[in-house]
């Protein structure tokens, strides 16, 4: 997920988002499905009033007006800015596709334009595309738990880095993320309870209604998948496209609809832990499989490479680099394998410094996109509104250092990360008004598209296959590849897949398998084959 736990790294995370025009003339909408199923009354949809993010912009923003609670749409309501890049080719135009990004928290308004160029060209050519940021995240109204900068900068200073290692960092930690909850709970307790998944997938059918749509397409990447199964499940008939990327298990993240407190945390229940522990065993074995022109922290071997990061860890442990504790260093790593290429060879390049001494130069962020407001306010207590109010995790702080251990002893220093990923729920104040628990079957009006990526360090490729069992009608796409989701982590054969399948309702075959264009760490450059299922087959090129 793109959450990455609460106190991730955000070496990666886009920064902002697009100016936003107020919103003009209402029309009325018919009754929106509500989280469990029935109808709510009649909301209005937002007429979006387009116009340049900036001067000069290829994306144009709006700002969408909608009902904090959809149980009672006459009271408050809620902005969301929404960002749109309108068709090439808009002689060829098939209509609108809305992408979410993930998260929860990640704001679309930045991030879908900062990563516009990785959806295939001809979806490009032939879609308007259009994202925006959930409620409670980014430049739409947002939860945000401090006065002002400085005092998010001080409380941020008071927890550890990466996860807390020993029992005095974990008293920190949990009395940190404890005040967050509180500081949120008295500046808005009322946003805090409707910022919910189901929440947010009626949004999101409002949007579809605004831009003139009669059904939906949609790619959803990490936890988009989740609001895209919501979406599919309350609104089944208005599917007409969805391709949900990088999955996560809808069982896994509501617990099964149980009541009570759960055994595990969602991360644990998804096996994220154990994802990124295999992904990480990848990242050295291939790097051990070459030389230290491809990969500088090959010790010429994968078991002595492997044997090289656990000596680093154990070093780490017991004298940190400057500001790079062992803790903090595992979640550089597991942030870092989110993004294959160049990903993988810039950990590579910071585990070598760190293996000689030398503290790692910060990394250069990306250019911002063209919009007014690059850099909203993204703190973790947004995406954790959205994850501990919709997603049941264990209430007791004390039972994380067990789960600890137990995800240690199967996933080693990853599971460490994870566990306490999702700790800070066991204090959060809310939990949603409207949480959607399923079913998850309820037959669509067209099949969906679901992509598993092998080695993925977030969500492992079993809940791809969950997903796809989940819903009454899918197809799954396996990415045999590495990295966080294939938007992010570019496959000519799995955009070839997409293309189709948004352009005209074609499906890969069943059992197709795509293999990537760039290995990690190689000079060969396998051409986008089709390894089962597809026809085609991979070749070679220097």
């Amino acid at each position: 997920m793109s959450i990455r736990g609460f106190a991730a790294d955000r070496r990666h995370r886009a920064a902002a988002l697009a100016a936003a025009v107020i919103c003009s003339t209402l029309v009325t909408a018919p009754g929106l499905a509500r989280a469990d199923g029935m109808a709510s009354p009649s909301v209005p949809v937002p007429r979006l009033d387009w116009s340049p993010c900036i001067p000069g912009s290829p994306f144009d923003c709006a700002t969408a007006k909608v009902p904090l609670d959809y149980g009672n749409p006459g009271g408050r309501t809620v902005d969301l800015a929404v960002v749109r890049r309108v068709a090439t080719d808009p002689g060829r135009r098939v209509g609108t596709l809305f992408v979410n990004p993930g998260g929860p928290g990640g704001p679309g308004t930045v991030q879908v334009p900062q990563n516009y160029e990785d959806l295939p060209q001809e979806v490009r050519e032939r879609f308007d595309i259009v994202s925006w940021d959930p409620r409670g995240i980014g430049n739409s109204t947002a939860v945000n738990c401090f006065g002002s900068p400085e005092e998010a900068a001080a409380w941020a200073a008071t927890k550890p880095a990466g996860f807390p290692v020993g029992e005095q960092e974990r008293a920190s930690w949990i009395a940190a993320f404890k005040k967050l909850g509180e500081g949120c709970q008295q500046r808005d307790p009322e946003l805090l309870r409707h910022v919910s998944t189901a929440d947010t997938a009626h949004d999101l059918d409002l949007l579809r209604q605004a831009v003139g749509e009669p059904q939906l397409n949609y790619l959803g990447v990490s936890y988009g998948t989740i609001l895209g199964a919501t979406y599919a499940n309350l609104y089944p008939d208005k599917v007409r496209a969805m391709i949900l990327d990088s999955n996560i298990d809808p069982q896994a993240w509501t617990d099964h609809g149980a009541q009570g407190d759960p055994r595990l945390s969602t991360f644990l229940r998804m096996g994220s832990d154990v994802t990124a522990a295999a992904t990480l065993d990848r990242f050295l074995t291939l790097c051990g499989s070459t030389t230290t022109a491809h990969c500088a922290f090959s010790a010429g071997s994968p078991e002595a490479t492997r044997d090289k990061f656990d000596q680093l860890m154990q070093r780490l442990r017991k004298q940190p680099v400057g500001a790079w504790t062992y803790a903090a260093t595992v979640a550089d790593a597991v942030n870092s394998l989110y993004i294959a290429n160049p990903g993988w060879a810039d950990l590579a390049g910071r585990l070598q410094e760190l293996w000689d001494g030398r503290t790692p130069e910060p990394s250069t962020p990306p250019p911002p996109p063209p919009v007014a407001q690059p850099s909203p306010y993204t703190g973790d207590e947004q995406g954790g509104a959205v994850l501990c109010g919709d997603s049941p995790n264990p209430r007791d702080p004390a039972v994380y250092h067990a789960l600890e251990e137990a995800a240690a002893a199967r996933a080693g220093d990853a599971g460490r990360f994870w566990t306490w990923a999702a700790e800070p729920c066991s204090t959060w104040p809310a939990q949603a008004a409207n949480r959607y628990d399923g079913p998850w079957n309820n037959p669509t009006a067209n099949t969906v598209l679901v992509i598993g990526t092998v080695y993925d360090p977030s969500t492992p490729y079993t809940n791809a296959q969950a997903m796809a069992k989940e819903l009454a009608s899918a197809r799954l796409l396996t990415n045999n590849g590495y990295g966080h989701t294939a938007l992010f982590n570019p496959n000519s054969c799995i955009q070839a897949h997409e293309s189709r399948y948004l352009l005209d309702g074609t499906l890969p075959a069943a059992g197709t398998v795509c293999e990537v264009d760039t290995p990690p760490f190689s000079s060969a450059k396998p051409h986008g084959g089709v390894a089962t299922g597809g026809g085609g087959t991979a070749d070679t090129v220097s």
